[in-house]
């Protein structure tokens, strides 16, 4: 790619990272054969990184650097590339956010970049290497896919609404987790577990799920996939006036958010390991 000027709002940010991402997509699915073969774990012996993870954040990075050299890069696997300037770019990626899908041939798997300006995500894409669906957003813009602006459920009593959730790693967190929801699905439509944080809150942005939650995710899991469900009209948030983070991200229409809220904290969804 030849150098851009240095651009800074939402629409030009979005306009770089969507061949940036479609690149690593096309690089995550031809990798997929050759790269489970060499995995390695990280935090437990459950939480996997395959050699398709680190080239494909190597490839996002240098490609972003050579177009914008005084922009910052958080990814999963390399960390901060560089401390940023006050309203500088930071990039925020996930090489491959749903590794154990990928490592098994599961086709929910994704590439996801976000565009970060003073704290604040304003451009993100995400993109389901497995298939090429694509959905993205920038601040104030709306969330898209197919040529279609993303409205999020309508539905509007939590004990219709289907839950999108996910585990973490360690084995204390899960046995807490399962506990949340052994009491949770008795008061909603179900359950479902995709295993890819940043697909999760697109399908929630679109309403293939109603609402989503998830505890102990990090910025570069749900940077892009926050916006989408944002600018879709969700209310993304943490529990009890906490911003969406670590500690607990909630993703769900205004009109099921108070609902869902009230029964995740009532169950100390946030609480365990």
């Amino acid at each position: 790619m030849s150098e851009i000027p240095v651009v800074s709002t939402p629409d030009e940010l979005l306009a770089i990272a969507l061949p940036v991402a479609r690149e690593a997509a096309a690089t995550a699915r031809r990798m997929r054969d050759e790269a489970i073969g060499d995995v390695q774990t990280k935090s437990t012996d459950t939480d996997v990184v395959t050699a398709a993870d680190k080239a494909v954040e190597r490839q996002v990075v240098d490609a972003l650097l050579a177009l914008r050299p005084g922009d910052g890069v958080l990814g999963e696997e390399y960390g901060d590339s560089a401390t940023v300037a006050p309203g500088a770019v930071r990039w925020i990626l996930d090489p491959i956010d749903g590794t154990v899908n990928y490592l098994y041939g599961l086709p929910q798997y994704a590439v996801s970049l976000a565009a970060e300006v003073d704290g604040a995500v304003v451009a993100g894409v995400v993109i389901n290497a497995a298939t090429g669906d694509e959905w993205t957003a920038t601040r104030g813009g709306g969330a898209w896919r197919a040529g279609r602006r993303l409205t999020g459920s309508a539905r509007t009593t939590l004990d219709q609404t289907l839950v999108g959730t996910g585990f973490g790693y360690d084995p204390r967190r899960r046995a807490h987790q399962g506990a949340v929801l052994a009491r949770l699905i008795t008061r909603v439509r179900d359950i479902r577990r995709f295993g890819a944080a940043a697909l999760d809150l697109c399908h929630a942005a679109e309403g293939s799920l109603d609402a989503y939650f998830e505890k102990g995710l990090n910025l570069w899991d749900h940077a892009a996939g926050g916006l989408i469900a944002a600018e879709a009209g969700l209310t993304v948030a943490g529990l009890s006036g906490a911003p969406a983070g670590k500690e607990m991200l909630v993703a769900a229409p205004p009109a099921i958010f108070p609902a869902l809220h009230a029964a995740l904290v009532e169950l100390d969804a946030a609480g365990g390991a």
